[in-house]
């Protein structure tokens, strides 16, 4: 059974910094791509960002890209994502998941999830 779990969530004033780690159980870590999603109260659950297996291929959501750094540590079988420049519109519980598709933005492409870490960004 593989499970995920994220930390580093918690309260930030806008403009500040947040690193999120992603860890999970077991050995196929590195076969994996790995994808961090989030969902804002009364929204629905929204790509932000993935990185490929090895780590050299990113992608990341519009709203977030240049503030966002997705990064992987294959040896500790951990996914950061590092935020910077952080805005109240951040708010939301960020979730991990793995994926073996290439459907990176659609969430039915990843089969395990992580519990959430909660992210506030107060003004």
């Amino acid at each position: 059974q593989v499970q995920l779990a994220e930390s580093g969530g918690g309260l930030v004033q806008a403009g500040g910094s947040l690193r999120l780690s992603c860890t999970a159980s077991g050995r196929t870590f590195g076969y994996y791509n790995i994808g961090w999603f989030r969902q804002a109260p009364g929204k629905e659950r929204e790509f932000v960002a993935l990185i490929s297996r090895s780590g050299a291929i990113t992608f990341y959501a519009d709203s977030v890209k240049g503030r966002f750094t997705i990064s992987r540590d294959n040896a500790k079988n951990t996914v950061y994502l590092q935020m910077t420049s952080l805005k109240v519109e951040d708010t939301a519980a960020y979730y991990c998941a793995r994926t073996s598709g290439s459907d990176y933005y659609v969430q039915g492409s990843y089969d395990y999830w992580g519990q959430g870490t909660q992210v506030t960004v107060s003004s």
